[in-house]
């Protein structure tokens, strides 16, 4: 923990831990001369079983003759899209681009055409990889409608066909110099407010992130890190998979996540860490009520893309019995702005997000003067570091929107530091609910509902009030077994919260729209309602 004693709403950058000046491909050169027979990469099956795997000897020199063949079909700093789950041919092309000193565009495999067209379209891509299909999506299908008209994009490999992936167009091509400040890769956001724009991401900014939250999290040459967040995201290919090259241990990619499948490997292959979504941490521990497993390998779990309820943080620390941090950042960010350190409290693990990693500067300020907020007033929260992105591909006036002229990343969302530098989320500055002109803070109201027994997940969003401009209205997904009860709920708010502040409309909802990394889509949640297929209990 830093000992920070805050006069503002500003935690300088804490330089205790030096930024490394390497890349991607220099890393795994490094592990793999330092540990050559150790195992790197495991692959899970769709039915949970445990396929191939390679040392980190093996991974190097699969990657680098993936490099060689690249190499000889592109140019440094050509974009090729990677389209496919979790699977090792998605992990050596990460390897493999980087040491090409190509640039790699992430994709989600439930992508529809207009999408992955778009994503095509807008990267610039000459290269498209990609599987035929995934969780039912006739990925094939899809590509074949979406690169129609696209002369651009020279091929479409199929990453299961090695002769495809390893073909080279000529004689082994010698492999450039890559520099840290150099593209590594185009990551797209994931889109809780509409259509995504594509993140330039430094190797520079995307190793030492990976290394600063491993450093956090103890991560060590004997972990075992369970990957089930999406390769396409960064929590994937970065925390998870950088995070494990940084300490030189083993990876398992798992293909989709299952939580029957997850739990049963955890016990089999004695994993020690995991990221996983508050979502997938109830579903997990769901699992684990009617499945007994040996949990006792677990040393770390990391939650983000929301808060962790109290109640929720209780469950794991006892069924885990292990660490537990939450993080916050966001793909701008490669990602990682703020970690709990692994001594923290369970108050702040549930109330917080931790303080900045080292080297990451943090302010609050003000949406509209961009002045520096006091202790404790929400605000926009603002990062400034190594960690930033380049910008926003092909995307100018979206950049300069978001990096202003000192370097201010602004998020886009609402938070809170106190004197210790310990920051709390409040919302999304567009998500914020203006109420006959009172600022309401939907995350604020959804945590109050989360510590009601009878709420397993709440979105609460604006929906338009004639009244008062916008009112209150709370989406619900039940704990299996009970119901929604507004009249229960709404006491329960009023108990702690001023009235304002209490929904007005109530709706119980199955299932929410997610993004690909597992975070609740409120702007589809909207459409949905004024679409008609919400109707208030």
């Amino acid at each position: 923990m830093y000992r920070l004693r805050l006069s503002e709403s500003f935690v300088p950058a804490q330089n205790d831990v030096a930024v490394l000046e390497t890349t991607v491909g220099g890393l795994l050169r490094q592990r793999a001369a330092e540990r050559p027979a150790a195992r790197a990469l495991i692959e899970i099956g769709l039915d949970g079983a445990t396929g191939r795997q390679w040392t980190y000897g093996e991974l190097l020199a699969d990657a680098t003759r993936l490099a060689e063949a690249l190499a000889s079909r592109y140019a440094p700093g050509e974009r090729v899209v990677v389209w496919a789950p979790n699977i090792p041919e998605w992990v050596l092309m990460e390897y493999a681009t980087a040491l090409a000193g190509l640039v790699l565009v992430t994709a989600n495999p439930a992508y529809q055409t207009s999408v992955l067209r778009y994503v095509l379209e807008q990267s610039g891509a000459s290269a498209l990889f990609m599987v035929r299909g995934h969780r039912g999506n006739p990925m094939a299908e899809i590509a074949a409608a979406a690169l129609d008209g696209l002369p651009a994009v020279r091929e479409c490999v199929d990453l299961r066909d090695p002769t495809a992936l390893f073909r080279c167009a000529g004689p082994a091509a010698d492999l450039p110099v890559v520099r840290p400040q150099d593209t590594a890769q185009i990551q797209y956001t994931s889109g809780t407010t509409g259509f995504p724009k594509g993140a330039v991401l430094s190797h520079r900014g995307l190793t030492n992130n990976a290394r600063l939250s491993a450093i956090r999290s103890n991560s060590h040459g004997d972990s075992l890190w369970a990957n089930f967040m999406p390769l396409f995201h960064t929590a994937g290919c970065a925390i998870i998979a950088l995070g494990a090259l940084h300490a030189g241990c083993a990876m398992a990619v798992v293909p989709l996540f299952d939580p029957a499948i997850i739990n049963r490997l955890v016990a089999r292959e004695k994993v020690t860490a995991f990221v996983a979504v508050p979502t997938m941490l109830v579903a997990l521990l769901e699992n684990l009520a009617v499945e007994n497993h040996d949990m006792s390998s677990m040393e770390m779990v990391i939650s983000g893309g929301s808060m962790v309820a109290p109640e929720l943080a209780r469950e794991v620390l006892s069924s885990f019995d292990c660490g537990l941090q939450t993080v916050y950042g966001q793909t701008e960010c490669c990602p990682i702005i703020t970690q709990h350190q692994s001594d923290d409290s369970l108050d702040d693990i549930c109330e917080t997000v931790g303080q900045p990693l080292p080297q990451t500067a943090v302010s609050i300020r003000d949406p509209a003067s961009n002045v520096v907020l006091r202790l404790g007033v929400i605000g926009e929260i603002c990062v400034r570091g190594y960690c930033n992105m380049i910008g926003y591909h092909a995307n100018p006036a979206a950049t300069a929107e978001t990096i202003d002229a000192e370097g201010w990343l602004h998020t886009g969302d609402l938070g809170t530091l106190d004197a210790r530098g310990y920051l709390r989320i409040t919302g999304r500055v567009k998500e914020m609910i203006i109420r006959g002109g009172e600022n309401l803070f939907p995350a604020e109201i959804e945590n109050t509902l989360l510590e009601h027994g009878n709420v397993a997940e709440v979105a609460v969003i604006g929906l338009p009030d004639p009244r008062w401009g916008e009112g209150v209205a709370a989406f619900v997904r039940p704990e299996s077994g009970c119901t929604v009860d507004p009249l229960a709920l709404k006491a329960f708010c009023r108990d702690r919260m001023s009235p304002q502040k209490t929904p007005t409309e109530w709706f119980s909802v199955s299932a929410f729209p997610l993004t690909g990394s597992g975070k609740i889509q409120k702007f589809a949640l909207r459409d949905q309602f004024l679409a008609g297929d919400h109707q208030a209990l």
